[in-house]
């Protein structure tokens, strides 16, 4: 008698694990990274109002092994004329590190890549608590060569209004 309990429990459990022994999973419904590339033309290193979308700029999502680093998913895309970028990502990166990083602008006067916004990090996984796939990866920014002229006068605005506070 104790043995034909035993069955329908060890089936159960079998059935528990099995999605941790199978291989790498293709998802059901794949991640959307999406985000934005802008042009920060008073080279304060954060948009203001006048920063611009920057249109045909490549970004590039890469994913890594957290213990040995070594690149395991790469992908690029390209940003639409309002800044805009999307990367569809069939499969899931539970354990590894994965940003979208900066790959270059067709904007010959601002192609510099902004050191502090030049990388957003996004979660590729279904392991986090999140309910769904889409991912808002941070904005990115390229410097141009020189601040406009209007932008003394738009940061006085910004260090005014901070004082008000």
């Amino acid at each position: 008698m104790a043995a034909s309990n035993l069955i329908p429990i060890l089936i159960g459990v079998c059935v528990l694990l099995l999605p941790a022994l199978a291989p790498a999973q293709l998802l059901q419904k794949p991640y959307v990274v999406n985000g934005c590339v802008y042009c920060d033309t008073c080279r304060c290193g954060f948009e203001t109002s006048a920063s611009t979308p920057v249109s045909g700029a490549r970004v590039r999502l890469e994913c890594r092994d957290r213990a040995k680093w070594v690149l395991t998913f790469s992908k690029e895309a390209i940003t639409n004329s309002e800044g805009k970028y999307s990367i569809v990502v069939t499969e899931d990166h539970k354990d590894e590190s994965c940003k979208v990083v900066l790959v270059s602008s067709p904007h010959p006067t601002c192609s510099e890549p902004d050191r502090g916004r030049n990388s957003a990090t996004v979660i590729l996984t279904n392991n986090n608590g999140l309910t769904n796939n889409i991912r808002y990866a941070n904005a990115m920014g390229f410097l141009t060569e020189r601040p406009l002229a209007l932008c003394p006068a738009l940061l006085k605005q910004y260090l005014d209004y901070d004082q008000s506070l």
